[in-house]
């Protein structure tokens, strides 16, 4: 058995935090809000708390932020 299949394999469910987050539903990865790109939990750094989305990268989250502040 690999580590993805301990994990369960597919999508995690989580919820974010403010520097942490709790998974609600074990799985190996969760989808990037923004390319809809896999990225494992192990590299989950980037996530908005108050919009629940993970990024897969610093600059995938920084565009977010820029078109969510244009938008207001």
């Amino acid at each position: 058995m690999n580590r993805m299949e301990k994990m369960g394999g597919g999508e995690a469910e989580l919820v974010y935090g403010d520097g942490e987050f709790h998974v609600v539903r074990p799985g190996a990865y969760v989808v990037c809000a923004v390319t809809g790109a896999r990225v494992s939990l192990d590299e989950l750094r980037y996530w908005n708390v108050d919009r629940q989305e993970a990024y897969a990268s610093a600059e995938i989250s920084l565009k977010r932020y820029i078109e969510l502040q244009d938008a207001s």
